[in-house]
């Protein structure tokens, strides 16, 4: 029984992970067509999902490197994510939202079709 319970948990996992991943490629997307930067279908590749937020935001794609710094990688999403709530007419004050739980995940609808 326990064998079952392990697989179904990760089971579990790998569907919300997938329906996640969805969500925001679907919600990028949309975000990339709103602001009419970028290419949209970058929105389901990863690295390049990252490289269209950064468009989408009007930030240059060197950011990319400071991602990769420690501490430094939260103050630069919290930057961007000000940065593509200006870009769709929205408060800047929403991208602080990023650090908050629950709402950095529904922030990115939010700014897409809200």
């Amino acid at each position: 029984m326990g064998g079952n319970a392990g697989f179904f948990g990760g089971f579990a996992f790998f569907v919300l992970s997938i329906a996640g991943y969805v969500y925001l490629a679907l919600a990028l997307s949309t975000l990339s067509k709103k602001t009419g930067r970028g290419t949209a279908w970058w929105a389901w590749i990863p690295i390049l999902n990252v490289l269209l937020l950064l468009q989408v935001a009007g930030k240059p794609l060197w950011y990319i490197i400071l991602l990769f710094i420690p501490v430094v990688n939260i103050i630069i999403m919290v930057i961007v994510w000000m940065a593509t709530a200006e870009s769709v007419n929205k408060p800047s004050w929403l991208g602080i939202l990023v650090l908050v739980p629950i709402a950095n995940i529904i922030l990115p609808g939010y700014l897409a079709w809200g």
